[in-house]
């Protein structure tokens, strides 16, 4: 089935290119050019993914993505012409999946979107016997219903961060680089800034705190998730 991508820019040159580029690749195309018909088309094309400018007229870029985080998990990449790193890492934290800083190579773009496309299809297909659930202390996740459990009370995780602690809960007490842990949860073909592992890390000690084991830093290499038993 055909993906449908909604590219949100408020540069018709810009809407236009990645129109053409995403539509030889028999991608389907929704255009906004400012937030609030950015969110008005999501909400009535339903898309596979969406491309979201940061600055943009009516509702900025990271505004839009905080409002399709409360109610979807389909991915978003954002589009910025402003480098600086903490624009980045606040999109991270806003729920974007990956980011690419204009002026951009439309090709190396395409190439994106494919990445995450394949990785959502993957994620959402994998089928065959599911993995057993693991319990750590009192931290249990259960990959079968996407559940986790801490110390009693459900917790909710977003997608990649369920993966993310999966990857350490299979893996206790073994330090983990961020290359490793984006090619474990993000996949090889990953373009982001291992820096997307950080965020996740922390938003997972937020929503663990209430349990027992921790996600220790390694300093100089990356992670490892550590048991009460084995703490200290």
């Amino acid at each position: 089935m055909t993906a449908k991508i909604l590219v949100a820019d408020d540069e018709q040159n810009i809407t236009k290119l990645l129109r053409l580029y995403l539509r030889q690749e028999g991608y389907e195309v929704v255009v906004a050019h400012d937030g609030r018909e950015a969110l008005d088309r999501f909400a009535t094309e339903l898309p596979d993914l969406v491309l979201l400018d940061l600055m943009m007229p009516e509702l900025g870029g990271f505004e839009v993505c905080t409002e399709i985080r409360k109610t979807s998990d389909v991915p978003v990449i954002m589009l910025t012409a402003r480098s600086e790193d903490v624009d980045k890492i606040v999109g991270l934290e806003m729920g974007a999946d990956d980011y690419i800083t204009k002026p951009f190579n439309p090709r190396e773009l395409v190439a994106r979107v494919k990445a995450v496309l394949r990785r959502r299809e993957w994620d959402q297909t994998v089928g065959g016997d599911e993995p057993a659930a693991v319990t750590i202390d009192d931290v249990t996740l259960d990959p079968s219903s996407r559940d986790v459990v801490v110390a009693g009370e459900r917790v909710r995780l977003r997608q990649r961060e369920f993966d993310l602690l999966e990857a350490f809960m299979r893996h206790p007490n073994v330090a983990l680089d961020r290359e490793r842990l984006l090619a474990m949860v993000w996949g090889e073909d990953f373009y982001g800034d291992s820096r997307t592992i950080d965020v996740h890390v922390a938003w997972l000690r937020d929503k663990l705190k209430a349990g027992q084991p921790s996600i220790e830093t390694v300093w100089g290499v990356g992670y490892k998730f550590v048991p009460t038993a084995d703490a200290g």
